[in-house]
């Protein structure tokens, strides 16, 4: 049985940065254009946030990114340009001014990392070198994190992103504005319930991860973080809905609050990627936690840089194969 793992308060939103004008905004329902004051790598910030190159939420086109996301006052699609320093903004839909005034939070502007010290590990060292414009996304939204984490559990990661595309085929709306074909927005906790168990089991959804969404639907509103809500609150409500465990919890405040020292303890891989990149030893998820204490306060971060730059122990047996729940 696992335990909770304690995770500190996110530091204090920094300021935005600064807006440079709003040209090429035709049509758009918000458009903004500033200059961030760090160097920002588009790709590797909303990395976490996207479920395969197949992914109906998310889809890059050149230096663009085209992301849906669901806001309190509805539906939203944002593309974010990043050209010679600066970013571009163009936001549709309903929920387009609260999705396009959170995008500094998506790229990163309210993490610091200037606490963070990679010590004496020379991998450590080596990948924070090369990466020392990695920062750690904060979107403020639990469902749009809550949802793709749930169909997360206990498969393989080929199998989740494959429910969760044929989940917002069946059930998302098409995405708002000139969204590129295909993109879909997520669907709403009230027509998530409508779906049918039926359509579930033709996505391949089993039972057990059926009722976890189920449950964290009937309870949506309750979920999205307020100001005062910080990512260990978030944590305690998400783990009194049935279905949602430590794992799943960490992986939703690394998103919503960009939390950096929430490790996915539980993960099947991680503990090994972790173990590893900095003993070259296999361990379990206790194994990994110490390993991982120096760094408290930024263990996520570290995380984050051993996914760039860290390895695996050797494969010595087959993959796990991925479950078809459709046959079942």
């Amino acid at each position: 049985m696992t335990t909770a793992l304690p995770a500190p308060t996110p530091p204090a939103p920094r300021p935005a940065p600064d807006v440079v004008g709003t040209e090429g905004a035709e049509g758009a329902d918000f458009a903004d254009r500033w200059r961030p004051d760090w160097p920002l790598d588009l790709r590797a910030v909303l990395y976490p946030h996207q479920r395969s190159a197949g992914d109906p939420a998310m889809q890059w086109d050149g230096d663009a990114v085209w992301r849906t996301t669901t806001t309190p006052c509805g539906p939203a699609t944002v593309r974010i340009t990043h050209r010679a320093g600066e970013v571009q903004v163009l936001a549709w839909g309903p929920g387009a001014e609260g999705a396009g005034t959170a995008v500094p939070g998506w790229l990163g502007a309210d993490d610091d990392p200037a606490g963070f010290d990679p010590g004496g590990h020379p991998l450590l060292r080596e990948i924070a070198r090369r990466t020392p414009d990695l920062r750690l996304s904060r979107t403020g939204r639990t469902w749009d994190a809550l949802v793709p984490a749930v169909l997360e559990q206990k498969v393989t990661v080929v199998e989740a992103h494959r429910v969760w595309r044929a989940l917002l085929r069946l059930a998302g709306d098409p995405a708002p504005g000139p969204a590129p074909e295909g993109m879909r927005v997520l669907p709403s906790p009230r027509r998530l319930r409508e779906v049918t168990d039926w359509e579930w089991h033709r996505c391949g959804l089993d039972g057990a991860r059926r009722r976890a969404l189920l449950h964290v639907a009937s309870v949506a509103h309750a979920l999205e973080p307020d100001a005062d809500c910080d990512s260990p609150t978030l944590q305690r409500r998400l783990r009194t809905v049935p279905g949602i465990g430590v794992w799943t919890a960490a992986e939703v405040v690394q998103r919503t609050h960009g939390c950096p020292d929430t490790v996915s303890y539980g993960d099947y891989h991680l503990k090994n990627l972790v173990g590893w990149s900095l003993a070259r030893r296999k361990t379990d998820d206790d194994g990994m936690m110490v390993l991982l204490e120096p760094w408290r306060g930024h263990r996520q971060r570290v995380v984050r840089l051993l996914r760039v730059g860290g390895s695996m122990p050797p494969r010595r047996g087959p993959r796990t194969a991925p479950t078809n729940h459709r046959r079942i």
